[in-house]
């Protein structure tokens, strides 16, 4: 409902005012009245006062005084005003009245319905001119707002594309002067190499008659710089409104993203590929010591001998855990670990790695303990070598750190809902503790608890930052507590998924004078490495097969395009030709059989990528380096009864 209109009764006499006041009596107005033209002033200065009856003849100052002093000010000049009189209707008073500003006259006696008429039509005047008035107040508010605005703001005629109005932040932004675009095309504006894709954009716009779009291009600005514009465009009435927006700031900070990620990208490359070699370089001498010490062992050795190659076989294993724990390290931080999860039976898991570490114990006269509650669960999904390396890092760590006293690892159900049990370990030590102020160090990659721990006691810095993330990975969280000179507690907690006892497996092989002969099978291996070479070469003859050997790719081409063979092991990482080249090459270009001969690659690689890029490039199996023989053995003989060599 809009507003009452204010009107101002002003008459020296009480009883002409109240006529007036009884024929006006309309719920859409709001009447002031006075007998004092003074008085009249001060009530118009002080209300908006749209309509103005105004006695003319009154003693103190009369209507015309009056309305001249209204009229003179700018707060009250738009005030419409009719004179009230009952003096001559002669034409100079008319004039006289006008002349002051009125916009009518009601003559005495008043007519009550001519009255009411008039009236009526001039609330109605005054209503539209208050609209107007809030209108023009609104333009010159958004007059204001475009002309100030950071953004260009233009207004285009749709059938020539010329600017017919700018506001002057195209000055600021791109250099122009408002007069010097206007007129010219919008087209214009934009990069040369993208005007024709405006125009499309533009017109588009008018075709599908859109009231908003978004779009970005490059213009050109009057110093030939180009930036990068925002576009915001809205069609109505055959016009285009159109705000402009340099974004180039966020142009260029998306740009500097993307080559950041393609910065950290390729960083992430080169340190995978520096990895992948330094875990062929590392894995495969290790493989070959490890391989030489088993065929040692079958060969005539004495006591002295034999515990020299104990010891040749602790240090190479010791090495192994090193190169796997930086790898370890790297896999997480590169999320490509796997948590893979099966029936475990989580007793056995933890007494393996109680009778394990017995020994170091022993050696240090301190007691491992193994404690269970009966409540535990025996078997649940978990992941067994995940479990086992946290265990074996978290007890071989108090060991390492503990004197005297104990080392205990004890296992104890927290809650249980339906299938699910909570199962929380801890790994208790009476060892030399962790000063307070490095406790939440501890976890950090290559940070130990003194400066010169590594020296008194060795290690990494690795084991408890791999544990970490390992928990972490399978939606645990791992906490320590320990006081300085009297040990350690370490606990973590997860939720264990109840399972059913496995069915049992055959226990692998592992000597290798159980293993049955491959007769008369050829195999043709591509190694570089001169250790692997012989102790391949040696393994395979004693299964009594025909080797072959060659230490590159591009030898093992030529040797199976003139000799017939039953499958092929092959190093990924070769000279001249790698492994990956080497077997496309034999799938695409080789005849058959050749073509679809097995090929087994032997690789020091423990990325996953890196073994689904030996799958990809059309190996059959890949078998990880260091391994052992009875693991070669299980391989081979897949692969041929796969093949149908063996049944």
């Amino acid at each position: 409902m809009a507003p009452p209109v204010n009107i101002l009764i002003v008459d020296d006499r009480e009883e002409n005012i109240m006529a007036l006041e009884a024929l006006l009596n309309r719920n859409d107005i709001r009447i002031f009245s006075t007998t004092s033209p003074n008085d009249a002033l001060k009530i118009a200065w002080e209300n908006p006062i749209s309509i103005a009856l105004v006695d003319v003849q009154m003693p103190e100052m009369d209507g015309f005084e009056l309305v001249e002093m209204l009229k003179s000010n700018a707060k009250t000049r738009d005030i419409l005003i009719i004179f009230v009189t009952a003096i001559s209707k002669e034409a100079k008073y008319i004039v006289k009245g006008l002349g002051t500003g009125a916009v009518d006259y009601l003559y005495k006696p008043l007519d009550p319905y001519v009255t009411a008429a008039k009236v009526d039509s001039f609330i109605q005047l005054a209503r539209t001119q208050a609209e107007v008035r809030e209108k023009n107040n609104e333009l010159q508010n958004y007059a204001l707002v475009v002309r100030n605005s950071a953004d260009i703001i233009c207004t285009i005629d749709t059938l020539t594309m010329r600017i017919e109005t700018i506001n002057p932040a195209i000055e600021k932004i791109m250099g122009y002067k408002p007069a010097e675009v206007i007129g010219k095309s919008i087209i214009d504006l934009a990069a040369e190499n993208e005007r024709t894709a405006f125009r499309k954009k533009l017109g588009e716009v008018i075709k599908d008659n859109l009231s908003f779009a978004v779009f970005e291009f490059r213009f050109e600005t009057f110093d030939k710089r180009l930036i990068w514009a925002e576009c915001r465009i809205s069609y109505r009435n055959k016009m285009i409104f159109m705000n402009i927006s340099d974004i180039s700031p966020q142009k260029s900070y998306q740009e500097q993203l993307v080559k950041s990620k393609e910065a950290a990208e390729y960083s992430r490359k080169v340190k995978e590929t520096f990895l992948a070699n330094m875990s062929h370089e590392l894995r495969t001498p290790v493989n070959g010591i490890i391989g030489l010490t088993n065929l040692l062992r079958k060969t005539q050795v004495d006591e002295q001998q034999t515990g020299m190659l104990d010891l040749l076989e602790t240090s190479s294993q010791s090495l192994l855990g090193v190169i796997n724990d930086v790898l370890d390290i790297s896999k997480i931080e590169a999320g490509k670990f796997s948590i893979v999860r099966s029936p475990n039976s989580l007793r056995t898991l933890c007494k393996a790695v109680h009778d394990l570490l017995k020994y170091k114990a022993d050696e240090k006269n301190i007691e491992l303990l193994l404690e269970i509650d009966d409540n535990v669960p025996d078997y649940v999904m978990v992941d067994s070598l995940r479990i086992n390396q946290i265990l074996m890092n978290l007890l071989s760590n108090a060991i390492k750190f503990t004197e005297r006293g104990y080392v205990k690892l004890r296992l104890t159900e927290q809650q249980r809902h339906g299938d699910k049990s909570k199962i929380q370990f801890t790994v208790e030590d009476t060892g030399i503790g962790i000063p307070a102020d490095r406790l939440s160090k501890i976890f950090d990659s290559f940070e130990q608890a003194e400066d010169d721990t590594s020296v008194k006691y060795g290690g990494t810095g690795l084991g408890l930052t791999i544990v970490k993330k390992l928990i972490e990975l399978k939606g645990g969280k791992l906490t320590v507590s320990s006081i300085s000179g009297k040990g350690s507690t370490f606990n973590f907690a997860n939720w264990y998924t109840l399972a059913q006892a496995p069915k049992p497996e055959v226990e692998q092989r592992r000597n290798t004078k159980e293993l049955p002969p491959f007769k008369d099978l050829r195999v043709l291996v591509a190694e570089d490495n001169l250790v692997n070479q012989f102790m391949l070469s040696k393994m395979l003859k004693d299964w009594q097969v025909q080797v072959e050997m060659v230490d590159n790719g591009r030898k093992a081409l030529e040797k199976l395009k003139t000799k017939p063979f039953d499958i092929v092991l092959m190093d990924t990482h070769m000279p001249e030709m790698n492994g990956y080249e080497t077997a496309k090459t034999i799938r695409l270009d080789l005849e058959e059989p050749a073509r679809s001969i097995p090929i087994i690659s032997l690789s020091a690689a423990s990325f996953d990528h890196e073994q689904q890029q030996a799958i990809a490039a059309g190996m059959n199996d890949v078998l990880a380096k260091p391994f052992l023989p009875h693991e070669l053995h299980d391989k081979i003989e897949q692969q041929l009864k796969h093949k149908g060599v063996l049944s």
